[in-house]
């Protein structure tokens, strides 16, 4: 470790070189690089974090190396002091409403989404491809309108999405009762206001959405090409957000990818985006198991394993395969296995037609394995996030494909044939010990022969 350098403000950069190069560029910049250094002195330290989840994910996780590079007190904990940043002012002009005096309506949302009950934080299999988005929604739930506001979650379908946002709405009618929570659908909050137009009760839906503590708002993507009720819904986040009311939420993309105006793209990304990806089949196999023991199904390993590496795209159907599973088992009276699970399970088990195994579809393959994108895998990043998945195309690539060096090579965005060698021979020895990587590796193998 280094030694305390002599002045604070210098140990917080150095502490900060060396916890990036020790964690993924998603996490450095979400949680560690919003973090500023206000005063620092020779005993003690004083840093501006954005909320106080912030701050508590800084000792939760990096206490260690803070008193490795920071001053520290008498009972050997870092001598930080925190102070919450200021929410930020907006310039946006926000239609007056009248003070509310009169009880809300309860019922003024005649499109109400009712959370779903199995939709916990306790429920919810956590992996590395979802584990920061879990983090902020759990923040998000303990301290509505002082966390990131808005939350805005994004991934494809059947990923938990919905998961996530009805378990915020539990999270908070259950330890802060006198909050108002609201989840709806788009289209339920375009169908509001259809009923509203129709009735002239548009003022009372105003009031109705504009006095929650919470608002989540499911599929925001059904709102493109939709500018009137798009026009309303960014009126409603803008007085919800400039009176540190919550909202949170779900789409299929982020919101620079929606075909929506540039002033609700703004509004939606004021606090933090956070992508929810493919989860990694550990997490797979640990979900599959998790319903299994939930429905009183029992899953061989081996099974479990079969399963989640043929399905992969979308999670629901994770769950629609054990159902089927469970139904044959019984009625049939036979134990599950993985030729059972093969013909009962075949119109649901995703395969790659046959064809001609390419640099371009190893790429594929391996980009849809590892969550991450063809462009960046023959790109030039050398993020570890990418590298690694690049080294595993490549090694693919050379065991696959009766080419040359010189040409797989040049496919990878111009990498030198030594590069490809490097990547070969390291997968390769790592393969001999790292069971991840073997199973990853044979779900590659077995999509690209298929």
């Amino acid at each position: 470790m280094a030694m305390l350098a002599h002045h604070s403000q210098e140990s917080w950069s150095q502490f900060l070189s060396y916890v990036e190069e020790r964690c993924s560029s998603t996490e450095f910049e979400n949680w560690l690089a919003p973090i500023k250094v206000l005063d620092a002195t020779l005993e003690e330290i004083t840093l501006e974090v954005p909320n106080i989840f912030v701050q508590e994910y800084l000792l939760d996780n990096y206490k260690r190396d803070l008193v490795a590079f920071l001053p520290t007190r008498l009972n050997g904990e870092p001598a930080i002091v925190f102070k919450i940043a200021e929410p930020k002012k907006t310039g946006a002009v926000i239609e007056t409403i009248e003070p509310i005096v009169e009880h809300i309506d309860n019922s003024a949302s005649q499109h109400e989404c009712s959370l779903n009950a199995n939709y916990l934080f306790s429920n919810f299999i956590e992996g590395p491809s979802n584990q920061f988005v879990k983090s902020a929604a759990v923040g998000v739930a303990a301290r509505p309108g002082r966390s990131y506001n808005p939350l805005f979650i994004h991934g494809g379908v059947g990923l938990g999405k919905t998961h996530l946002l009805h378990a915020i709405g539990h999270e908070v009618r259950q330890n802060q009762k006198k909050l108002r929570v609201q989840a709806i659908t788009t289209e339920g909050f375009i169908n509001d206001l259809v009923d509203s137009l129709r009735n002239k009760s548009v003022d009372k839906m105003k009031r109705f959405y504009r006095s929650l503590d919470v608002l989540l708002v499911d599929d925001i993507q059904f709102l493109q090409s939709r500018k009137n009720f798009e026009d309303e819904l960014c009126n409603t986040f803008e007085a919800l957000i400039n009176q540190n009311k919550q909202i949170v939420i779900t789409s299929d993309k982020p919101p620079g990818q929606l075909s929506l105006s540039e002033r609700m793209i703004a509004r939606m990304e004021w606090g933090l985006v956070a992508h929810i990806g493919i989860p990694d089949l550990e997490t797979r196999v640990a979900i599959l198991q998790h319903k299994a023991d939930l429905k009183g199904i029992r899953i061989p390993q081996k099974v479990a394993f079969f399963i989640a590496e043929h399905i992969f795209h979308n999670v629901r159907q994770l769950e629609g395969a054990l159902n089927r599973l469970s139904a044959y088992s019984r009625l049939m009276g036979l134990d599950v296995t993985e030729e059972m699970a093969e013909k009962t399970l075949a119109e649901l088990l995703q395969h790659v037609p046959q064809k001609r195994i390419t640099v371009d579809s190893i790429l594929k393959s391996v980009a849809t394995i590892y969550d991450v994108r063809v462009s960046d895998l023959r790109g030039t990043s050398r993020t570890k996030e990418i590298v690694f998945p690049r080294q595993v195309a490549m090694y693919l690539a050379k065991e696959m494909i009766n080419d040359s060096l010189t040409k797989l090579s040049s496919s990878f965005g111009g990498k030198t044939h030594s590069t490809l060698l490097h990547a070969w021979e390291k997968i390769g020895d790592q393969l001999k010990k790292d069971e991840m990587l073997k199973r990853n590796i044979q779900m590659a193998r077995r999509n690209l022969e298929m």
